[in-house]
C-alpha cells in the first residue's frame, strides 16, 4: 500500500509513524546533565538518540519511508547516499523488511560505519568526498536500475519518522522549554519543529550547524535552499551542502532559529558529554551540546533538551577529538622551551614543571632546530594541566624561573 503524498507533515502523521515504529525502534532514554546546568542557567536533559538502533535517529525516518513503499517498489530495491548514519538506518530497515539495498558513501567515510552498513546486508559503493557527491551517484543508480532513492532528509515520510523523537521528548520531559538539535539537511529538525509547533508551541527549537559547513543561514536569508560552502569539519554527519526542499519549507515557515558552532566548541562538548555525561557521541551528535555551552546563561528558556543524534564515532577520530577537546578545555598544554645545552638543564626544567603542578606526558629534546645556537637545546614538552588558569600559571612560573617558553 502506498503512502499518499501530502503537502506538509502534521502532528497526526507523526503519531501514525510512532505507531508504525512501535517495537521497531528504541524509545531512547533521557538523562539529566547536571554538569551543564550552571553553564546554561537552566536544567539540561540529554535525549540519547546515540543509543538508538544502528547508533542514531536515522532508523526512524528510514523505516517509515521503506515500509510505506509499494510492493513493486520494494521488489526493485532501494538506493541511498550517506556519510554513515543514514546508510546504517537504511541498511537495517531494508534488512528488517526484506528489501535489497545499495548505499553510496564517500571514499573517506568512517570505517566502523562502512563495516556496520555492510553488516546489515547492504551493498556499499564508495564515491566522491561528500554526501552531496554520493547523492549524485545514488540518483544516477536509481534512474538506471529502477531502485527507489531513499533520500537522507528530503522526503515527507523521512521527516515524519524523525519527528517521533519530539513525541518522546514531550512525554519524557513535560517541562521542556528548548530543544537543541544538530542540523544537516534538516529532516530531524523539521520533524521535531512540526510536532512542537502543534503540540507545544511554547517550546523553542534551535538547529545547530558546524560553522565551516553551514548552508542553512544563507538559505534562510535567501528564502530558498542555496548551496553552501562545505569546508573541513569533524562533524561529517551534518556536513550537507544544500538544505532539502521539504525540511527547508518547515524551518522557514516555522521560523526555526539556526546557530553555528566551531570545531573547538564541538570537541569540548564531545569531551564533556563523554567525561561527565558518560555518553559516547560523534562530533555531529555533540553539536547541540556545543551550542548550549556557547549560549549566554539564561538565554535558552525552560528545561533545555539537546538531542545527541548519533554515537557512531570512529575510535581513531575519537582519540583525536578528545585530545583537541582537552586542549580547548585547558587540560592539555604543549610548550617549546629553549634551554642551555649543558648537564642538568633538562632536569631543572622538568623539576620546575613538576613544581608548577603539571604532569609530563611527553618530552622531545632536539639540537638541530635552525633557530638554535650551538649552545642551545629545544625541548618540546606535552603536559596534562587542570584548566586554562593552570596553563597560564605553569607558563608564568617557568618564565619566572628563567626559562625561555613559547606556547
Amino acid at each position: 500500500m502506498t503512502h499518499p503524498e501530502i503537502d506538509r507533515v502534521t502532528l497526526e502523521d507523526v503519531r501514525a509513524a510512532a505507531r508504525l515504529l512501535d517495537g521497531v525502534v528504541t524509545r531512547t532514554p533521557v538523562q539529566p546533565f547536571r554538569a551543564m546546568t550552571e553553564v546554561a542557567g537552566a536544567p539540561v536533559v540529554l535525549k540519547c538518540e546515540n543509543l538508538q538502533r544502528a547508533g542514531s535517529f536515522k532508523i526512524r525516518g528510514a523505516y517509515t519511508r521503506l515500509s510505506r513503499m509499494s510492493d513493486d517498489e520494494k521488489a526493485r530495491g532501494v538506493v541511498a547516499a550517506s556519510a554513515g548514519n543514514h546508510a546504517q538506518g537504511v541498511a537495517l530497515a531494508a534488512q528488517m523488511l526484506g528489501i535489497d539495498a545499495v548505499v553510496y558513501m564517500p571514499v573517506d567515510a568512517s570505517v566502523p560505519k562502512l563495516i556496520a552498513t555492510r553488516g546489515y546486508g547492504a551493498e556499499v559503493r564508495q564515491i566522491g568526498t561528500s554526501v552531496d557527491e554520493a547523492l549524485v551517484a545514488a540518483r544516477a543508480e536509481a534512474a538506471r536500475s529502477g531502485r527507489t532513492l531513499i533520500h537522507p532528509f528530503d522526503h515527507l515520510d523521512v521527516v515524519t519518522g524523525q519527528g517521533t523523537v519530539a513525541l518522546e521528548i514531550l512525554e519524557q520531559v513535560p517541562d521542556v522549554g528548548t530543544v537543541v538539535v544538530p542540523l544537516g539537511g534538516g529532516g530531524l529538525v523539521a520533524g521535531i519543529a512540526t510536532v512542537l509547533a502543534e503540540a507545544a508551541p511554547h517550546v523553542r527549537v534551535v538547529g545547530v550547524q558546524a560553522e565551516t559547513a553551514a548552508a542553512y543561514p544563507a538559505s534562510l536569508a535567501a528564502g530558498r535552499p542555496v548551496p553552501g560552502t562545505l569546508g573541513t569539519t569533524m562533524a561529517d554527519g551534518i556536513a550537507i551542502g544544500t538544505p532539502g526542499d521539504v525540511p527547508f519549507e518547515v524551518l522557514a515557515r516555522l521560523g526555526v532559529e539556526v546557530r553555528t558552532v566551531s570545531e573547538e566548541e564541538m570537541s569540548r562538548a564531545l569531551l564533556l558529554v563523554a567525561e561527565r555525561g558518560k555518553q559516547i557521541v560523534e562530533p555531529s551528535g555533540a553539536a547541540g551540546v556545543a551550542a548550549v555551552l556557547a549560549a549566554a546563561p539564561g538565554s535558552l528558556p525552560g528545561v533545555i533538551v539537546p538531542v545527541l543524534t548519533g554515537g557512531n564515532v570512529d575510535p581513531l577520530l575519537l582519540v583525536r577529538v578528545v585530545q583537541h577537546g582537552l586542549v580547548a578545555a585547558g587540560r592539555y598544554l604543549q610548550l617549546r622551551v629553549c634551554i642551555d645545552d649543558r648537564p642538568g638543564s633538562l632536569a631543572a626544567l622538568l623539576d620546575a614543571i613538576a613544581a608548577a603542578g603539571a604532569n609530563i606526558v611527553q618530552v622531545e629534546h632536539t639540537r638541530t632546530d635552525t633557530s638554535l645556537t650551538v649552545s642551545q637545546v629545544l625541548v618540546n614538552v606535552q603536559l596534562e594541566t587542570k584548566g586554562h588558569e593552570h596553563c597560564t600559571a605553569v607558563v608564568e612560573k617557568l618564565r619566572a624561573a628563567g626559562f625561555d617558553v613559547s606556547a
